[in-house]
């Protein structure tokens, strides 16, 4: 007796085809993975989030005289800027050390050979810097609210133009990551050559050192990375307009900041097509 095709196209007795998961959803699954295996290191967090917080706390006691003709403390400007450091210490810092010390220990062969797509991996450790980046500005703000007298933005405006430059900023810095987490030729030297640049960057983007005493060639190597416009975007939105005499235009320049975040997030992308490897240069 011969069998005929039901309604849905299958035949009796026949199992449909199994679907695989999209990347978008393997992606979020990958990225609470991510999660859980973070938050289960507890040194791991402690120093994440303590780090930027003990700096905060630190630089802005020592340093918390006025700023003459800014209408600012010193200590609110560091706090603007600690928050960028701190998201791209989530990111760059994060993702390029993490990623060369999965691929030294051939975590990211084991994954290539499934049969999850490239994108669910990646989409994962976006997941994982969004959510600690997120939780690390918070606590910033919370510290810089409590103790250093900083004023959180009461319009629509500023809260979009921080989310904008969080996103850019952060999108940006966590592409640079995975871009430089192909340089170290093993995960024991993957702290040295990403906190390096990372650390330079800090003073001659304005982190630790106040932007109108920088000189003026430093800073334009910093401007050449995200960083510097990520705390110029920050100082806009938390501190008064009075302190934009502390710029070198005497700007925010928004839209300078958006145009430098925008052509990292597609120039990191890039550089991780061109230089992103699966497996270690050893292993051919």
């Amino acid at each position: 007796m011969t069998s005929t095709a039901t309604a849905t196209g299958v035949r009796p007795f026949e199992h449909p085809p199994h679907r695989m998961p999209s990347a978008w959803a393997l992606g979020l699954r990958q990225g609470a993975m991510e999660l859980r295996q973070f938050f289960r290191l507890r040194e791991q967090v402690v120093f994440t989030f303590a780090f930027p917080i003990v700096f905060l706390f630190l630089f802005a006691s020592i340093f918390s005289d006025d700023v003459e003709g800014a209408g600012i403390t010193a200590s609110q400007l560091y706090v603007a800027a600690m928050i960028a450091a701190g998201i791209m210490s989530t990111s760059f810092q994060s993702l390029g050390v993490s990623i060369a010390i999965e691929r030294d220990e051939k975590v990211l062969r084991r994954l290539r050979g499934t049969p999850m797509p490239p994108a669910a991996y990646f989409l994962g450790k976006i997941w994982l810097v969004l959510v600690t980046g997120l939780l690390e500005t918070v606590a910033l703000l919370v510290v810089g609210v409590t103790l250093f007298d900083v004023e959180l933005p009461t319009s629509a405006g500023k809260w979009l133009t921080f989310g904008w430059v969080f996103v850019l900023g952060l999108t940006g810095c966590a592409l640079l990551g995975i871009a430089i987490s192909s340089v170290p030729k093993s995960g024991r030297s993957a702290n040295s050559v990403v906190v390096l640049p990372f650390l330079v960057l800090q003073f001659i983007s304005g982190v630790y050192i106040a932007i109108d005493t920088i000189p003026d060639w430093m800073l334009d190597i910093g401007a050449l990375f995200p960083l510097k416009w990520m705390c110029q975007g920050f100082r806009g939105v938390f501190l008064p307009e009075s302190a934009n005499v502390l710029e070198q235009t005497e700007s925010w320049e928004y839209g300078r900041v958006a145009l430098v975040l925008g052509a990292w997030c597609v120039g990191g992308l890039v550089l991780c097509l061109m230089t992103f490897r699966w497996k270690n240069r050893r292993d051919g």
